[in-house]
């Protein structure tokens, strides 16, 4: 396959300051459940796994320079929830002496792992279970078993940054031509004796959705084969890869895949590792970056939701459109479109449900107040927003502070999604599903923006 253009974009001189030592560290746990688990991100349907097609991972790198440390955990699940990554922090602190708030704990947002927390637009499913505790409690375990190894592997390091441009991996899921943000920073650290990739770490704003609710196998889906892709050829074999969702709250590879299968999955995933491969030899290194990590907190307004009647009747027009683009020979990606705007209407009217009798103010007072956090590597700021969050939002950030690069899924959920007002005024299912207000986004955006410029410690 010919490589997709990369529009490469190399590693700027680091921030002024003082010289600093740098050190990394990097480590590998696994994630793969021993029994069958359920499979979460697809309504109504009883999908267990039947097997394993590649194994789920814990990868984490830890940087220290400066007086600073950051590290970083991104793992293949779909969620992790906010009480989790308080627990998994305090203990990685214990065995380590790094401070809590220097840990960043992100989800790739996979389709094909296990149920992680409870969510409470999905009471109604008949099919879904309840979590289980025992693989959360174990996964939690091996976290910190990665968390704890990388940082007692740290040894001297550089580390370097390019950003290429991921072409036909996926689009605006709603428009192929809407905001979409195809900029891949990835970041590499090796050792400063040997030259050595320690770990990698990446950040694309796409869901991982190619497998849908018709494979039964546990898979980390396309970034798995972006990985695999990269390792023994610009990376050494076993290399840990850190791979971060961004703001892909509306971004999916509906409108280019050809078929939901593993095949098409490793067609993506290599088509991604490709662009990537293509430019890691072109990064320039630098052993004296300072890293510093800090955090905000906001609360955040709750969505207003309609009666249980009102609710219930939408939810009923949804399932009618559904049914008849279905039945009536549609485009593929027209009726599934729709079927997500039913999943939406449906989880409305749980809400409404929830709304009503208080359930739903408790579910959100678990999540808040809502942490922002930034990691920074000299120039490189790496944002860290719990749940799922649009496009537009994530581009906002980085049109107004250049080298930052916000991942989602992190340090928290938002039991839904954070939409914009567009997607609310079109009934897009992610607004339907949302438990917050859109009018939140753009003060999620504007406190993101004031930890990045506030004078740093």
């Amino acid at each position: 396959m010919k490589h997709p253009a990369s529009d490469a974009k190399h590693s700027p001189k680091p921030a002024g300051g003082p010289a600093a030592a740098l050190l990394a560290g990097a480590a590998v746990a696994d994630l793969t459940p021993k029994t069958s688990q359920f499979l979460y991100g697809y309504p109504h349907v009883p999908r267990y796994s039947t097997g394993v097609h590649d194994p789920l991972q814990c990868s984490a790198l830890y940087l220290k320079g400066g007086g600073g440390s950051a590290l970083f955990l991104a793992n293949d699940i779909i969620l992790v929830e906010k009480s989790f990554v308080l627990s998994v922090r305090k203990r990685i602190a214990a065995e380590t002496g790094i401070a809590p708030d220097s840990v960043m704990i992100s989800a790739t947002h996979t389709h094909s792992g296990p149920l992680m927390a409870d969510y409470i637009s999905h009471a109604s499913d008949p099919v879904l279970p309840k979590t289980d505790q025992k693989y959360v409690a174990w996964a939690a375990d091996q976290m910190v078993k990665a968390g704890v190894a990388a940082v007692k592997a740290a040894v001297p390091a550089e580390v370097g940054l390019v950003a290429v441009r991921a072409e036909g991996v996926g689009t605006n899921r709603h428009d192929p031509a809407g905001p979409a943000d195809p900029q891949v920073p990835v970041l590499v650290a090796r050792s400063l004796t040997t030259h050595t990739a320690l770990a990698a770490m990446l950040v694309y704003s796409m869901h991982p959705t190619v497998l849908h609710e018709d494979s039964t196998l546990i898979s980390g889906d396309f970034p798995h084969f972006a990985r695999e892709y990269l390792r023994g050829k610009v990376l050494p074999a076993g290399c840990p890869i850190l791979y971060h969702m961004g703001t892909a709250g509306n971004q999916s590879p509906r409108h280019v895949t050809k078929a939901n299968t593993f095949a098409e999955a490793q067609r993506l995933g290599e088509r991604l590792g490709q662009t990537i491969a293509a430019a890691i030899p072109g990064i320039v290194y630098h052993s004296d970056l300072p890293v510093w990590v800090r955090q905000s907190y906001l609360e955040l307004t709750m969505r207003k939701f309609p009666s249980p009647e009102e609710a219930d009747r939408n939810e009923k027009e949804a399932r009618a459109r559904f049914d008849h683009l279905r039945t009536s020979g549609a485009p593929r990606q027209q009726t599934r479109t729709a079927e997500c705007d039913w999943f939406g209407s449906e989880e409305t009217a749980c809400m409404a449900r929830a709304a009503a009798d208080g359930r739903l103010a408790e579910e959100a007072a678990s999540a808040l107040p809502m942490e922002i956090q930034v990691a920074q590597v000299g120039p490189w700021k790496f944002v860290g927003w719990p749940g799922e969050h649009f496009v537009e939002y994530g581009l906002a950030v980085k049109a107004r502070s250049p080298d930052t690069f916000v991942i989602t899924a992190a340090n928290g959920m938002l039991q839904g999604y954070m939409v914009t007002a567009e997607a609310v005024a079109g009934k897009y299912y992610e607004s339907t599903n949302a438990v917050f207000e859109h009018t939140n986004g753009p003060r999620i955006v504007e406190a993101t923006l004031g930890l990045i410029l506030a004078k740093k410690p």
